[in-house]
């Protein structure tokens, strides 16, 4: 890896960071609340003036004029760092707030990843501070790698290598010939569904600056909220509706969903085999808590559909937004709502997880081994949509999933140890590494917080919710001995 161009592109990143992280100050003095400015200013002047000692720092990253022959090894790099510095610097702000190193790491960390779990036990924060903690969201729901690819030049044609390091799924897909369109066309459908959605919330009476934060969140399926109570806080079915309708587009492919657009077919969505099981798996499992909850929690059938649609849906997508109290539900709806937690979004969305089409080819290719098992000479490939997956690409996700088990096994097992409670072991591994938010416990549930659980485990879910949002891939690669060959150019 050559450490000017590694220098260059960090070094842009953090300086760009800089200016966006002063935007809550637009918000402070909307508000009048000019003690918020000082964060945020002071941790814009940190990334930015970093970002600009670092490019000065070595020889030559600040005569590239672009960084067009930029390879996949200093790709992943650049990416794995700058999401990491990314989390350190969104921490700033909430320090002058009166909150511990850890906790506003770990408060970072959870919003730009989307995760949506939370260590605050109290909402006594003014807007400027729920501002940047959806704003995070937003910002992580796409990455922000890809939104300076979109808009920054320097990373016009270099963007390839670092838009297919940062975005989520398991193949290369784009939908445009030059990547930089790409980036800006799931941009645009990103920011058309946000203000589309901040606009029906106001209109069925949430209040502008909640309708913002909470379309922030829900588009980057994140989940933080400026209500206390998420959005069972205000009491409204057609607020839920409106959410749980956002969701679901936001863990759906928004390659198809540009498509579908573009070509004004809403049809293509269900020709496109992941969305089918996506949409299908959410309903099934919506149903099955239905009846769950009607049969031993005695709800109604429209209220239990649309709670348990609702959460179906928030975990699913790795939102964690919560329109009930899931914790207080019977035995077997938390059960179905835990195996929920495995099944992951769709590729190429914002939402985390395993990714739908993981588990088709997954499951695809344990049916093709179990069919040459009884035909040992057939040739059966495994596709998706009718094209045929390549065997190294189908063998890339047998070994992804392994390793997503392997650390949620090892990190479930940590967790329940320090914390001596197997229920918040399991949960905190799974809702951490699949950005999801909210645990299992009466205490790390929707309504709970994460404010109680050991240094340690904080540190380890920190951990978890960056690989889980980097799908694996980056931190494993920068494992191996090979990756790290450095040299000055």
């Amino acid at each position: 890896m050559r450490l000017n161009y590694l220098a260059n592109a960090i070094g842009l990143t953090m300086m760009y960071i800089g200016l966006v992280i002063l935007s809550p100050i637009a918000v402070a003095l909307y508000y009048h609340d000019f003690s918020s400015i000082l964060p945020f200013l002071t941790a814009g002047i940190i990334s930015a003036g970093f970002g600009f000692i670092f490019r000065q720092a070595v020889p030559n990253s600040t005569t590239l004029e672009n960084l067009n022959d930029i390879k996949k090894a200093e790709a992943l790099f650049i990416v794995a760092v700058s999401w990491i510095i990314f989390g350190i610097i969104s921490a700033i702000p909430y320090l002058f707030y009166g909150i511990t190193p850890i906790n506003a790491l770990f408060e970072s960390v959870s919003g730009i990843t989307t995760t949506g779990a939370t260590i605050l036990t109290n909402y006594d924060y003014p807007q400027a501070f729920f501002f940047w903690r959806s704003l995070t969201h937003w910002l992580g729901g796409l990455g922000i790698i890809v939104l300076f690819i979109a808009i920054l030049p320097q990373f016009a044609v270099a963007g390839r290598q670092m838009f297919f390091a940062e975005a989520p799924g398991p193949t290369e897909d784009k939908f445009t010939p030059r990547i930089r369109n790409t980036a800006s066309a799931l941009w645009k459908i990103y920011a058309g569904l946000t203000v589309l959605q901040i606009i029906l919330l106001m209109a069925f009476g949430m209040n502008g600056f909640d309708a913002v934060c909470n379309s922030f969140a829900t588009l980057a399926a994140g989940g933080f909220s400026p209500n206390p109570e998420s959005i069972m806080g205000y009491h409204s079915n057609y607020i839920t509706w409106i959410t749980l309708i956002f969701m679901f587009l936001a863990g759906a492919s928004f390659n198809i969903q540009y498509q579908a657009l573009v070509q004004k077919k809403p049809s293509i969505l269900f020709k496109n085999e992941e969305f089918r099981v996506y949409a299908g798996m959410i309903l099934v499992m919506a149903i099955l808590i239905t009846i769950s909850l009607v049969i031993n929690c005695h709800s109604t059938v429209f209220q239990g559909f649309t709670d348990a649609l609702y959460q179906v849906i928030s975990i699913t997508t790795s939102t964690g937004s919560a329109s009930v109290d899931f914790i207080n539900w019977d035995y077997t709806s938390r059960l179905l709502l835990f195996m929920v937690m495995f099944m992951g979004s769709c590729a190429s969305s914002a939402g985390g997880g395993l990714k739908m089409v993981r588990w088709m080819i997954i499951y695809k290719a344990m049916k093709s081994e179990l069919l040459k098992i009884l035909h040992p000479n057939a040739i059966i490939n495994i596709k998706v949509d009718n094209k045929t997956v390549p065997a190294d690409v189908a063998r890339q996700i047998v070994v992804f999933a392994f390793y997503y088990f392997l650390i949620f096994g090892v990190t479930s097992i940590i967790i329940s140890v320090i914390e001596q409670n197997t229920t918040i072991g399991l949960s905190s591994s799974i809702t951490s590494l699949g950005n999801i938010g909210p645990g299992f416990a009466k205490a790390t549930g929707p309504m709970g917080s994460f404010d109680g659980v050991h240094f340690s485990t904080k540190a380890i879910m920190i951990f978890n919710m960056l690989v889980g949002r980097l799908e694996l891939i980056p931190f494993l690669v920068m494992l191996q001995k090979d990756f790290w060959s450095l040299k000055d150019n």
